[in-house]
């Protein structure tokens, strides 16, 4: 009997990664959505919102949590854990510095986290670096400035989405292990370095200072993981190139 692995968040980003490879592991995949969407051989999509707790893990043996925003994450991974009773293992996304940042995306993460470890189900928890695609997303803002605003400590480690996806793959489809190394990409930088890393006309930096302590957090490397995570292969400059 094909195994079911219900996945939140499988039109996002890193959801469009994993489905695909879930589904050619043999697994059938069902995708939570708010508004549904158009099934295909070995996926279906099913209508659910984790918000408002209208969640159908019915026949799931495998669920894999990618959904993510910028608010109600908590509460989201509390009602899909809760929902969760019976499921053989629950994967969840985080990021790094989740328990660390004072920031309120952070605590969401952090939140989420919670919920999950104090759930009861066999869970693992895998925090990653940001993505490629969102730290060009900021550096090519930046570059567009007139002047570009340089924070004194600011760093990211960026990583690949695909090496996370494969990461994801490789834990879902293994047993429950907890809190797993985090991933991070191969090398930090710092504003300035992903600013100049783009093509195009060089701009006059300008260095701030993040004040309080956000800016406490940033300069001690909070968001950052410098030893023991799991490194990606793909590097910031293979991203760009590609």
């Amino acid at each position: 009997m094909t195994a079911t692995i219900l996945v939140t968040g499988g039109t996002g980003t890193l959801g469009k990664l994993v489905v695909p490879q879930l589904t050619a592991a043999g697994y059938a995949v069902r995708v939570l959505t708010r508004r549904g969407g158009a099934s295909g051989e070995g996926i279906s999509h099913v209508r659910g919102d984790l918000l408002k707790n209208e969640i159908d893990l019915d026949g799931a043996d495998i669920v894999v949590h990618l959904a993510g925003g910028a608010k109600g994450d908590a509460l989201a991974a509390k009602n899909l854990a809760n929902a969760a009773a019976g499921v053989r293992h629950l994967v969840h996304i985080s990021v790094i510095g989740a328990d660390k940042m004072p920031i309120s995306y952070f605590r969401e993460k952090a939140g989420a986290e919670q919920a999950i470890r104090e759930s009861g189900v066999p869970w693992t928890i895998l925090r990653a670096a940001q993505f490629n695609s969102l730290t060009l997303t900021v550096a090519r803002k930046l570059a567009g400035l007139p002047i570009v605003p340089v924070p004194g400590g600011l760093r990211f480690q960026p990583v690949d989405e695909r090496d996370v996806a494969d990461r994801i793959v490789e834990l879902a489809l293994g047993d429950p292990a907890g809190a797993v190394p985090d991933i991070a990409g191969p090398s930090v930088y710092d504003v300035r370095q992903l600013v100049d890393s783009l093509q195009g006309k060089r701009r006059p930096k300008l260095p701030i200072r993040l004040p309080g302590k956000v800016g406490r957090a940033y300069r001690n490397g909070d968001n950052l993981t410098l030893t023991g995570a799991t490194i990606g292969n793909r590097t910031w400059e293979d991203y760009l190139a590609g």
